[in-house]
């Protein structure tokens, strides 16, 4: 899985930093999570492709956490895009969708959907489920939570040869969870194979306090993304606009029981945003700064 960070300035966009975009590459799709304005250039400048964007998930309905739609989608349209594109956020979602669609003189070539979710509902897809939890902002705000499928475990050829098997075609028969039968005897891929194994796990809290809901969701992940807008010195005011500070980011990391946290939506006061990671890191080591194109990959834990 790819993380691709389009966006990790909050507020307003900077030199360094645009606003809130982030983009997770699972296999060939692509599920954006925020769209900020100039999300399409910003995928221009990276090595993955808006149009491979099947999914986008808003997590709330100020300015620079959506406003980027109406261009991404007009990009998507003027490349000549074909395939459906589903988009997801709190109440409200489906009226600006409708606005952004009809705003000016456009007619989108490709069907746009809109669906509005309610906190703590879950959704399937191919291959992994989204999870979406209300965080404590100003305004009604999702956080996201993606995990992967569990995967089947992994092919002990030990245990298929004790069974009489032999290497070749009932092999890559079991391997490709397909029934074998040797000798009137069917042995089936659980038969075979070691325990079951965890995919992937990543948190996005989108703007907020320090959130127990959120805390909670993000259990066990393999990656938080938290905003920290600010550094401690500035805690109170942190808090009347919503938002956290990145040793409270931090501490959500670390009641998580995460492997690794990326702070962004970093204000733009901080040209130098390292005071933000040094203070995480003092609760949270394992803490880094997100940066505009930043790519990252997560690979399985280890059994």
């Amino acid at each position: 899985m790819r993380i691709i960070f389009l966006g990790t300035g909050g507020g307003l966009p900077t030199p360094k930093r645009n606003l809130p975009a982030t983009a997770l590459q699972i296999g060939s799709e692509i599920v954006l999570f925020d769209c900020g304005e100039g999300t399409q250039r910003q995928f221009m400048s990276s090595n993955a492709s808006f149009m491979k964007v099947q999914k986008i998930f808003i997590t709330h309905f100020h300015g620079d956490h959506f406003l980027g739609l109406p261009g991404l989608i007009q990009s998507m349209n003027f490349i000549g895009r074909k395939k459906k594109l589903e988009i997801y956020g709190p109440p409200g979602i489906v009226e600006i969708v409708d606005r952004v669609v009809n705003l000016g003189y456009f007619s989108p070539g490709f069907e746009i959907s809109a669906m509005e979710l309610k906190s703590g509902e879950s959704l399937h897809f191919d291959g992994y489920d989204v999870f979406a939890v209300a965080v404590d902002h100003l305004v009604p705000a999702f956080g996201y939570v993606l995990k992967e499928a569990t995967r089947p475990g992994r092919f002990l050829p030990e245990k298929a040869k004790m069974l009489g098997l032999k290497e070749g075609p009932l092999f890559r028969a079991l391997q490709k969870g397909r029934n074998v039968e040797v000798d009137g005897k069917l042995i089936t891929p659980e038969m075979v194979t070691g325990s079951p194994r965890p995919g992937i796990k990543i948190a996005i809290s989108g703007d907020t306090r320090p959130c127990d809901r959120f805390a909670k969701a993000a259990e066990n992940s393999d990656l938080i993304i938290h905003e920290a807008t600010l550094d401690s010195s500035l805690r109170e005011q942190a808090t009347q606009y919503g938002h956290s500070t990145a040793m409270e980011a931090a501490m959500i990391a670390l009641r998580a029981r995460a492997s690794t946290l990326y702070l962004n939506h970093i204000s733009n006061r901080y040209e130098d945003a390292s005071i933000l990671e040094n203070e995480a890191r003092m609760v949270f080591p394992n803490t880094f700064i997100a940066e505009d194109l930043m790519e990252i990959t997560l690979r399985h834990r280890k059994e």
